[in-house]
């Protein structure tokens, strides 16, 4: 294993063990994480830097040996990256039970995208009604019907991840047909075509940021057989 893979494999060991070893007021910088190996997500060799941050945000990169901040931690010996981003998570109701996302967390991922096959949203009574065993079992009212209303609940009580989502084919087509296996009419094929419209301009922080479907439900394989269109 090279260098930088090794590296790369003890990155978790920032979030661990690193120590802050100082505080002071009147600083620069609330954080600084110095003598870390920085690896910054643009491809390119990590290279030995300080990171500042300054509410909430990166704020310098560079030698800040003159520099004071509220809270500085040593990561020598380990790296310092941006967080990871989930392309495939499934936590959206584990967020309404414990928002601090702890699983995500501590392995560096800051940000999940969720709703392959079908997601959060939309829903109708009928298929909360089909779901409600999966409620009932994280102790969930679902008192959402659209994605507008389910990115609110989460503002309302904050979330330790960023969140974003794909609207699911398979929930559009539930949303219409329910879940009889056979291909949509014309007329349904339209109302699908609206709702994903719809959800998209759903607010621009909390409608779907695209179309996404999969294979694994007879009605989702059915849909490419016979629609002769894909998401």
């Amino acid at each position: 294993m090279n260098l930088p893979s090794r590296l790369f494999s003890r990155a978790l060991g920032l979030l661990v063990i690193a120590v802050p070893l100082c505080q002071a007021a009147g600083s620069d910088y609330d954080l600084i994480v110095r003598n870390g190996h920085v690896i910054d997500g643009t491809g390119s060799p990590w290279y030995a830097a300080d990171v500042a941050v300054k509410q909430g945000r990166v704020a310098a990169i560079g030698k800040l040996d003159a520099a004071s901040a509220t809270r500085i931690i040593d990561a020598h010996g380990q790296v310092v990256a941006p967080g990871f981003i989930d392309m495939l998570g499934q936590s959206e109701l584990t967020l309404l039970v414990d928002p601090r996302a702890p699983s995500k967390i501590f392995q560096g991922i800051t940000t999940e995208i969720t709703g392959e096959g079908e997601s959060v949203a939309p829903l109708n009574d009928a298929m909360i009604k089909a779901n409600q065993s999966s409620y009932d079992h994280y102790h969930l009212k679902a008192d959402w019907h659209t994605l507008g209303e389910y990115f609110g609940r989460l503002e309302k009580q904050g979330i330790g991840i960023n969140l974003a989502t794909y609207i699911g084919a398979t929930s559009v087509r539930e949303m219409v047909i329910g879940y009889r296996d056979r291909a949509p009419t014309r007329d349904e094929l339209r109302k699908m075509e609206e709702l994903v419209a719809d959800r998209r301009a759903d607010r621009p922080r909390r409608g779907g940021r695209a179309f996404r479907r999969h294979l694994c439900h007879a009605h989702a394989r059915r849909r490419r057989r016979r629609d002769g269109r894909t998401g």
